[in-house]
C-alpha cells in the first residue's frame, strides 16, 4: 500500500525518484508476503 501511494505521489509531481521508491517499496512487499506464504506453508506442512 505504500508503495502504491508513493509511486502515485512521484507520478503526479513528476517526481521520478519518489516514484522509483515507490515502485521498490512494492517489490520488497510483494518478496516479504511470498516469504511469509512459504514459511506458512512449511509450518503447516509439519
Amino acid at each position: 500500500m505504500k508503495g502504491s501511494v508513493k509511486q502515485t505521489a512521484g507520478k503526479a509531481t513528476g517526481n521520478r525518484r519518489i516514484q522509483a521508491e515507490g515502485a521498490a517499496d512494492k517489490i520488497a512487499g510483494k518478496m516479504q508476503k511470498a516469504y511469509g506464504d512459504v514459511k506458512e506453508k512449511v509450518r503447516k506442512a509439519f
